[in-house]
């Protein structure tokens, strides 16, 4: 079902960038690099945002990176309105700073799905954001996987080892609860599935075909790929 056409589908997306260049070997934040004449941030803005123009949209950034932040939103960010949250010590902490801020409108149910994605993936599609919106809202939740040697196992569903990606998106109500309830138990999961399936492991999370040009910036070479990704598409997506 198209996210375009489902007026049931009443979306956040939040969309994580605080963490360090550490592993890419950087002083700078990987996320606020330029990749093929703009900021990798804002091209994964770009791409989270195209099918909701009117979802709640937030970036969650490390506080020391505010400046360079509003910078970059000014001169390159999609035309729609960006909240900036302050992230945590953890990714887990980043998203549980996020759903704080988004607690009240998904209490009243103006907001019933959430949409987390790595602000490292700048190559994931609009139509992949859209896909996994929509399957979270009739379904519970969703995770974009695609398939991977068993020696590169990352997660394990009905049998058949993926490997998983962002966007992952679930229910607010569901999501919120689970990340509220781990806050008082010091639980800290890798990622959002991984908090979700500790505190609601009957939710039927889907997992939804997910692409293999999704790659997430980690080291420098993943900038040469991620650039050669984009003249393929002609610098669109």
């Amino acid at each position: 079902m198209s996210a375009l056409l489902d007026t049931k589908l009443r979306i956040a997306v939040v969309v994580l960038a605080a963490g360090s260049g550490s592993r890419f070997g950087h002083t700078t934040n990987k996320v606020w690099l330029p990749l093929s004449g703009r900021r990798i941030i804002s091209r994964s803005l770009s791409n989270a945002v195209k099918n909701f123009p009117n979802c709640r949209t937030i970036l969650v950034i490390n506080p020391l990176d505010a400046k360079v932040a509003k910078e970059v939103l000014k001169r390159e960010g999609p035309d729609v309105d960006i909240e900036i949250v302050d992230g945590g010590a953890t990714r887990h902490e980043s998203e549980y700073n996020a759903l704080v801020h988004l607690a009240r409108e998904i209490e009243v149910g103006r907001i019933n799905v959430v949409l987390i994605h790595d602000g490292a993936r700048p190559l994931a599609t609009s139509a992949l954001f859209q896909d996994i919106a929509s399957t979270a809202l009739h379904h519970g939740g969703a995770i974009p996987a695609i398939e991977v040697d068993s020696r590169e196992m990352d997660y394990v569903t009905d049998d058949q080892v993926v490997r998983v990606q962002t966007p992952q998106a679930f229910r607010a109500k569901e999501l919120l609860s689970a990340y509220l309830q781990a806050h008082k138990d010091g639980f800290v999961g890798t990622d959002t599935a991984a908090c979700m399936e500790e505190y609601f492991p009957d939710l039927d999370s889907v997992a939804v075909k997910g692409e293999v040009q999704n790659v997430k910036i980690t080291y420098p070479q993943d900038l040469v790929i991620a650039e050669h990704v984009l003249e393929m598409r002609g610098y669109k997506e």
